[in-house]
C-alpha cells in the first residue's frame, strides 16, 4: 500500500449505523429532559407573584412600624418618594401602596377593589389566577384585623 491509500483508510468517517445510534440516543435524552424545561415560564411567573406578595407584605410591615413610631394611624407615610395613605395603622389599598412595593404598570395590572389591592401578572395566561392580593386592615367592634397578603398562582 502506498501513502495515499493509508491516508484514505485513516480518514474514514462514521458508518450509517453509528450515526443512527447516536441520533437515537440524543432523541431519548431530549425526550427525557424536555418536560423539565416546558414549565419554566410558569414557574418563573409563580415566583414573581410570590415576590410581589413579599414586597407588599414588606411595605405593610415597614409603614406599620413607622406609624407605631409616629403615633398616628392615619397620617400618610413617605416610602422612597411614594406617599402611602394609611388606614388603621396599615397602608390603604390605594395604587400608591403597589408603587411603594415596586410594582409598576410595566409588568403588573394593578386593580383596586374596595379594601383589596390586586397585582396581576400581565404575562400570565389567566391574570386573575396569577396575582398577589393586599387587603387593608379593618376594625370591627374595636377589634383590629391587620392587613394581609394572599397569593393565587394557579393560573400562572
Amino acid at each position: 500500500m502506498n501513502v495515499l491509500q493509508l491516508r484514505a483508510r485513516a480518514q474514514g468517517g462514521f458508518t450509517l449505523v453509528e450515526l443512527i445510534i447516536v441520533i437515537v440516543i440524543l432523541g431519548v435524552l431530549a425526550a427525557t429532559a424536555l418536560p423539565k424545561f416546558i414549565n419554566i415560564g410558569s414557574d418563573a411567573r409563580k415566583a414573581t407573584v410570590r415576590a410581589a406578595g413579599g414586597a407588599l407584605a414588606a411595605v405593610s410591615a415597614m409603614t406599620h412600624g413607622k406609624t407605631l413610631i409616629t403615633g398616628s394611624a392615619t397620617t400618610a407615610i413617605d416610602m422612597e418618594g411614594s406617599s402611602v395613605a394609611m388606614v388603621n395603622g396599615y397602608p390603604s389599598s390605594a395604587a400608591t401602596t403597589a408603587t411603594a412595593a415596586g410594582l409598576t404598570g410595566d409588568d403588573w395590572n394593578i386593580v383596586v377593589n374596595g379594601r383589596d389591592l390586586m397585582a396581576r401578572s400581565k404575562s400570565a395566561p389567566t391574570p386573575a389566577n396569577c396575582q398577589a392580593t393586599y387587603s387593608e386592615a379593618v376594625v370591627d367592634n374595636t377589634v383590629l384585623t391587620p392587613a394581609r397578603v394572599a397569593i393565587v398562582d394557579s393560573g400562572c
